[in-house]
């Protein structure tokens, strides 16, 4: 009987879970850095002037 099959499962479990948690921190860093450019954006005009750049 080998060990094999365990070292594998343990080794696409890794591989998945890095996958899973790397996909999250893009799409989390994607969004925040959208918030950052709306933030700027409306920080940098002066006040009273309309919303649109």
């Amino acid at each position: 009987m080998t060990h094999l099959p365990y070292i594998l499962a343990s080794y696409g479990l890794f591989a998945g879970m890095a996958l899973v948690l790397s996909v999250g921190a893009a799409l989390r860093l994607k969004k925040a850095r959208a918030r950052l450019a709306t933030l700027e954006r409306t920080s940098s005009r002066p006040s009273g002037a309309p919303l649109t750049p």
